[in-house]
């Protein structure tokens, strides 16, 4: 919004003598600084208005002494994934290009899995206080509707990349030649990659802290790539980051770095309030947008592939929880771990809740380094 209207100021006045706002870094910037501050602003109004509506946690699990663990947790404030949601459209549509069709999709997606996870949240928060409500939306209906919005954009994401070479390509870490991709198996990877993001921050949703402060490691990686991915090296032009560092390059995709700077903002603004012990915890309605929009950024800028090590803690989420139910039903009752996602295994071995936090906060510092070292190894 902004972008746009400097910019017609300077078609109308002939220049106004400003042109950092055409920078994209500058922009990212700006727009992590105001998705910060509108955060921790709304953040109280937020808190007492879930309060007052008796919108809170009430953490049930089949393991007894993990109910006892997380027995703090009953009544606080859940849905606070609003904060973050409200923050980044904010900051989003200040700072970005609106014509980018990169960032429109960003929103939808925002707005499409935010909608899924409201109303998730809404019937199971409220099913102990609304006769008529009931425990959540289906298991079947939460991924009919993932899936659905995975392939509205898979279709025109593909519709964007038809004339762009890289973009219709596989790359691997490691390697610097890409594999060529047939357009259905673009769709099934758009679609498969975009739902499972948005279930692994979910499942690692699960301790005061954990997702948002893994999150914002994420989606500050995904501003470099978005960057390297479009901007040249000079403003003449001629070389860009991406034919240097032998990655794909993909027009106009720069603009997601701010989208992502957003993000880095919201959830760090979030993080004041859900630091331990935790005043509003994110729900559903928080990490299914957020990690939807992670597996996005990572399919814009072809990195796929990469995300699995950017994101090794959901990874492990994930993993932990695919592994414990595969073998619960193989074995006829047995685990591999105490409980899972794999946090709940370490809390029920003797860590402490804010050990575990910050230790796998390391970790994810550690796969973005690992990851971000990896792009100069072709």
């Amino acid at each position: 919004m902004i972008y746009h209207l400097l910019s017609w100021l300077q078609d109308i006045l002939h220049g106004i003598g400003f042109y950092a706002y055409e920078d994209v870094l500058f922009r990212a910037t700006l727009a992590a600084l105001t998705s910060l501050a509108i955060a921790v602003f709304i953040a109280p109004k937020v808190i007492r208005w879930l309060m007052r509506m008796k919108i809170g946690d009430r953490p049930e699990f089949h393991h007894a002494a993990l109910n006892e663990l997380m027995r703090d947790r009953a009544n606080t404030p859940t849905m606070g994934g609003i904060i973050i949601l409200a923050a980044v459209l904010a900051g989003t549509l200040l700072w970005a290009r609106l014509d980018n069709p990169f960032i429109r999709k960003a929103i939808f997606i925002l707005v499409w899995y935010g909608g899924i996870g409201a109303v998730d949240d809404w019937l199971k928060l409220t099913s102990k206080t609304h006769q008529h409500s009931r425990d959540g939306l289906k298991a079947w209906e939460k991924l009919l509707f993932q899936f659905g919005g995975a392939v509205l954009v898979g279709i025109f994401l593909y519709s964007d990349f038809r004339l762009l070479e890289d973009a219709r390509q596989l790359w691997l870490p490691f390697y610097k030649h890409s594999i060529p991709l047939a357009g259905w198996m673009f769709a099934i990877l758009a679609v498969l990659y975009i739902s499972a993001t948005s279930n692994a921050v979910n499942l690692t949703d699960g301790m005061d802290g954990l997702a948002s402060g893994c999150l914002g490691v994420v989606s500050t990686v995904l501003v470099i790539l978005c960057y390297i991915a479009s901007e040249s090296m000079t403003r003449t032009g001629g070389v860009t980051w991406a034919s240097y560092l032998l990655l794909p390059h993909v027009p106009e995709s720069g603009e997601l770095a701010i989208f992502f700077a957003a993000i880095t903002g919201a959830v760090l603004g979030f993080l004041w309030y859900n630091c331990h012990p935790a005043q509003v915890f994110m729900g559903d309605v928080g990490s299914l947008p957020l990690g939807a929009a992670m597996g996005y950024g990572a399919i814009v800028t072809r990195n796929e592939i990469l995300l699995f090590v950017i994101g090794g803690v959901f990874v492990m989420e994930l993993l932990s929880v695919i592994l414990q139910v595969g073998y619960f039903k193989y074995s006829g009752g047995k685990r591999i771990f105490r409980c899972a996602p794999i946090h709940h295994h370490f809390h029920l071995s003797g860590w402490s809740e804010p050990q575990i936090v910050v230790r796998f906060w390391l970790l994810s510092i550690a796969f973005a380094i690992v990851a971000l070292a990896t792009l100069k190894l072709r």
